[in-house]
């Protein structure tokens, strides 16, 4: 539920401007409050699933994204929209870490506990491919609001399935208020500044005002943590490049992935005029190679290492971006699909890897809060990508910038071989 509400949602985008008008930052603020909301929250959200226990956690947080999903079909504009989906990212955000700290709790065995992440991350990759899908459908036959109304029997049965799990733990864990209103601001006004930079202009007053609070902001975030007893993000665990590398790679791998499908869900419906069930089916074999890719994964991180693992997806990652620059309005549909073959292995092969290292990298008790920040950086880097994206495709009237496409895939090329180069040189061997 959590991923198809972001890869579902960027197919009923055009939809959803014609119903609200809301204009292209509009747009990118129904995908970026979702997402940025789910980034900030994602650091408190590790303590609160090791104080309230791992279950616990997981199902107050599905209730929350449940009934915020009945929030974003009923919303009458888009402020309404964009309010219930900063509603659903703090949900989410309570969700992922907990999911991940019921998988620890569960699995003792190192090597069971990579093959259960795999599945884990199976379940979210096949929903980030297999959604655009899902979306178009629902999209053209039932409106855009079907889209979220679809969570509600899902939240049920997954409330219904949680009661047969077992009771998770309580841990201790500090809950750091100053720290999260810090870094709610620091992101709210980075986005703000990228997204609408493109639109009122870089050297703007509200675009410099937005810059200007990120930046105080970060620099008041991290003078508390220095000085908090239990910071969100304990200085010992970033100074282990078994848990800074992965969290990197995780970020570069997750703006390439998002902006992707970002870009691609308005590239085939806006440039090249499809509807947005035939845009939807574009992405079947992304999600056919997503999930073939998502199995095989762990087993070639058993065989050769999670290392080479992750430098090769990244690879891959980096082919990909630089595959759809030659993309235009007349590129013939089977060579499109080609192109995108990278972009559906890159993200697969690293990712159970690097979060199967992580998690081992690090302690059970550390678990929720380490899984929490991984995700709050995966989650950070597709919104800025998005905020990127959206910046510079929105062309003269409006319409679909080729150039700024261009100029997007190849920053979110250059950030991955970065990471890339780090991951080769930081990281251990198995």
């Amino acid at each position: 539920m959590i991923t198809i509400d972001v890869s579902a949602v960027n197919i009923a985008l055009p939809a959803i401007r014609a119903s609200l008008d809301g204009g292209m930052a509009g747009l990118q603020w129904v995908v970026d409050a979702y997402t940025l909301m789910f980034a900030a929250l994602m650091l408190s959200a590790g303590a609160i699933a090791d104080r309230a226990g791992a279950r616990r956690a997981y199902a107050w947080g599905v209730a929350l994204f449940t009934l915020a999903s009945l929030g974003c079909a009923l919303a009458p504009g888009i402020g309404v929209l964009v309010a219930a989906r900063v509603t659903q990212g703090g949900a989410a955000a309570v969700v992922m870490p907990a999911s991940l700290a019921l998988i620890r709790q569960a699995h003792e065995d190192s090597r069971e506990r990579a093959r259960a992440i795999a599945l884990w991350t199976v379940g979210g990759s096949v929903a980030m491919a297999a959604g655009p899908v899902l979306g178009g459908l629902l999209t053209e036959s039932a409106g855009w609001r079907a889209v979220f109304l679809l969570n509600l029997p899902v939240g049920a049965v997954i409330l219904g399935l949680l009661a047969r799990v077992p009771r998770s733990p309580r841990r201790p864990a500090a809950l750091d208020g100053a720290g999260q209103l810090t870094a709610v601001l620091a992101l709210a006004g980075l986005a703000v500044a990228v997204i609408e930079g493109g639109h009122l202009g870089w050297t703007s007053l509200p675009v410099l005002a937005a810059a200007a609070l990120a930046v105080v902001s970060g620099f008041v975030f991290r003078l508390v943590e220095s000085r908090h007893r239990q910071p969100m993000i304990p200085p010992a665990l970033l100074r282990d490049r078994r848990v800074a590398v992965p969290l990197a790679v995780g970020f570069a791998v997750n703006a390439a992935f998002y902006g992707g499908i970002f870009l691609l869900g308005l590239y085939y419906q806006q440039l090249r005029g499809m509807s947005a069930t035939t845009a939807g089916l574009m992405f079947v074999p992304m999600s056919a190679v997503v999930t073939a890719t998502n199995l095989v994964s762990p087993r070639l991180a058993e065989r050769i290492g999670r290392r080479p693992v992750i430098v090769v997806g990244q690879l891959v990652f980096t082919v990909a971006m630089l595959a759809m620059l030659p993309l235009a309005a007349g590129t013939a549909v089977w060579l499109v699909l080609v192109l995108l073959l990278p972009l559906s292995m890159g993200g697969a092969l690293a990712v159970p890897a690097l979060t199967a290292l992580l998690i081992d990298a690090v302690p059970a008790e550390r678990a929720g809060t380490v899984s929490g920040l991984l995700n709050s950086l995966r989650q950070l880097g597709g919104a800025l990508a998005v905020a990127l994206f959206g910046s510079l495709l929105s062309g003269a009237g409006g319409g679909f910038s080729l150039p700024g496409m261009r100029l997007g895939l190849l920053a979110v090329a250059a950030l991955l071989l970065v990471t890339t180069v780090l991951s080769r040189l930081l990281l251990p061997r198995d």
